[in-house]
């Protein structure tokens, strides 16, 4: 199976990409060049491209990796990203990584996103008593007085846990909260929990070639006024399979992109209901690259057409 550290061992235009673009390094200089999109129904800005800690994050904290994690993170805030998306059942990635926060002040400056579920993902009943108390060790984990959003993962028993979630963003203690499902099954049942109930964000699977939340999620959030978080930018490994062997095409320069990571995240972040997409790394080189896809030119809606059926035809 190919994986971004195959992709860029084979593409020689994109493993040189940090030599040949300084482009890439600016974020880590000056944040100031990051792109950024406002939540809606606020004037908080946010970088539009965030750290997920899913998969290959997951694992370097499983393992006990501690200075990898901590390398990714320290590169994370210091290319000027905020949005650290996490949950509780990624493993150790929450602890681990909230404790290195704590430890290096990075709680008060990242933009922490967290989700709660204890009643798995069969459709079953939440305990309050078990869901409050896995709200309130991610917040003694990352030792904030108020964590910046929860969302309920995968749906899990909205009305029991997405209450409790209202009970404390009106206590002051969550400044946002959502919901989020990366499942097909469940995309029906999001959109009606989309017009019912009084939601910051949406945590959605989006990548240039899983385009479903178009049709109705992506429209509807912008409707009610909803931010979306995109997972799964890269399609799990399944777009660096798609292009191994490929270079770049030339045209992707028009866009100020230097790899296939910023070519797929600049498809990601260019659609206007997007609010940031969080793709996971291990690779403190792969957050620099990834922060490169927040500067620069974004396609208009002709580009994104051309870049989708560049994908298509590989």
């Amino acid at each position: 199976m190919i994986t971004r550290r195959d992709c860029l061992k084979l593409s020689a235009a994109a493993g040189l990409a940090l030599a040949a673009h300084p482009r890439l390094l600016m974020a880590a200089e000056d944040s100031r060049s990051l792109i950024t999109r406002t939540i809606p129904g606020t004037s908080e800005q946010l970088p539009a491209v965030g750290l997920g800690s899913s998969a290959s994050f997951s694992r370097i904290a499983g393992e006990g990796n501690v200075e990898r994690v901590r390398e990714v993170l320290e590169a994370f805030a210091r290319g000027g990203g905020t949005v650290f998306d996490t949950a509780p059942s990624y493993g150790a990635a929450e602890e681990v990584a909230a404790r290195i926060a704590q430890e290096t002040g990075l709680n008060h400056e990242l933009f922490w996103a967290t989700k709660v579920n204890v009643a798995g993902r069969g459709g079953g009943k939440a305990d309050p008593t078990a869901a409050r108390a896995q709200i309130e060790q991610s917040l003694a984990r990352l030792g904030k007085e108020r964590m910046d959003l929860i969302n309920v993962h995968n749906l899990g028993d909205v009305p029991t846990q997405l209450g409790l979630l209202k009970e404390y963003r009106d206590a002051g203690r969550v400044r946002y909260i959502g919901v989020t499902t990366t499942f097909p099954g469940q995309y029906e049942e999001l959109e009606r929990i989309m017009r019912s109930e009084p939601l910051n964000f949406v945590g959605v699977d989006y990548a240039i070639d899983n385009r479903v939340m178009e049709e109705r999620i992506f429209p509807l959030a912008q409707e009610r006024g909803i931010g979306v978080l995109a997972y799964q930018p890269f399609g799990r490994s399944r777009l660096w399979q798609k292009v191994d062997g490929h270079a770049l095409p030339d045209w992707a320069a028009e866009y100020d992109i230097a790899s296939w990571g910023q070519f797929f995240l600049k498809y990601v972040i260019s659609h206007p209901a997007v609010t940031v997409a969080t793709p996971a790394t291990s690779q403190a080189r792969n957050v620099i690259d990834n922060l490169g896809a927040a500067s620069g030119r974004l396609p208009d809606e002709a580009g994104r057409h051309r870049m989708f059926e560049h994908i298509q035809s590989l």
